[in-house]
């Protein structure tokens, strides 16, 4: 199992971040609060996040426990840096889970965010989200 690492780029207006590695709770999150310091130094509002390469195949009860810590931590970064972006992930089945457990689980607490299972449809609904 390879830890999770995460590349970003500015492009255009959004905030790119390639995942790579293999799926735990943790790894998920370390990298999610990486995700977040860059979208603070940025002021980015659009985020693309492209987990295409990232494997594994998380529990329902992780899904529901990484909905929560990222919809928590855009509330912290709205509070603290009043920016309140999109996200749109793209990943792959089983990453991706077909019934959007963790999606439901994030939007239900405010997080604006939609998963895709292609690049191109994720960053269409960002070009098109308000």
């Amino acid at each position: 199992m390879r830890n999770m690492e995460l590349e970003t780029r500015l492009e255009k207006d959004v905030l790119c971040g390639l995942f790579t590695g293999s799926f735990t709770l943790e790894e998920s999150k370390r990298t999610f609060v990486q995700l977040i310091e860059k979208v603070k130094e940025r002021r980015a509002v659009k985020v693309l996040i492209d987990g295409l390469q990232v494997s594994g195949v998380p529990t329902t009860m992780e899904r529901f426990f990484y909905g929560e810590f990222c919809a928590n931590e855009v509330a912290r970064l709205a509070s603290q840096d009043s920016l309140t972006p999109k996200f749109a992930f793209a990943l792959n089945e089983p990453l991706l889970d077909p019934g959007r457990f963790g999606e439901n689980v994030a939007f239900n607490r405010g997080m604006k965010v939609k998963m895709f299972d292609n690049i191109t449809d994720a960053r269409s609904w960002l070009d098109q989200a308000k």
